[in-house]
């Protein structure tokens, strides 16, 4: 899909990317979204491991299309970058920690 010279939003100009900021909150909500997504995950895990992944897969998988459907909007795509990072981060700490 290709969009137009002043963006997707066809706002009629171009604001520069502001990269300090969006990578600030991209650490912050990875930071929160992994701490949560470990700990309730290890909680579930505590009842049975299996319950713990199937949990996981239908959140994200139900997540995922909003997410994708966002992720062009000025704001809330460092969000859920942000969220993206933070789930992963949470896999890798229950699956390797």
């Amino acid at each position: 899909m290709s969009y137009p010279p002043d963006g997707p939003y066809g706002y009629g100009y171009s604001e520069p990317t502001p990269w300090a900021a969006g990578i600030m909150v991209v650490a912050i909500v990875a930071v929160l979204t992994a701490c949560g997504v470990y700990a309730f995950s290890a909680a579930l895990a505590e009842v049975h491991p299996v319950v713990a992944v199937l949990v996981n897969l239908v959140a994200v998988g139900g997540a995922a299309p909003t997410a994708w459907r966002w992720r062009f909007a000025p704001v809330t795509r460092w969000v859920i970058a942000g969220l993206a990072a933070g789930v992963l981060l949470g896999w890798f700490s229950l699956i390797f920690g």
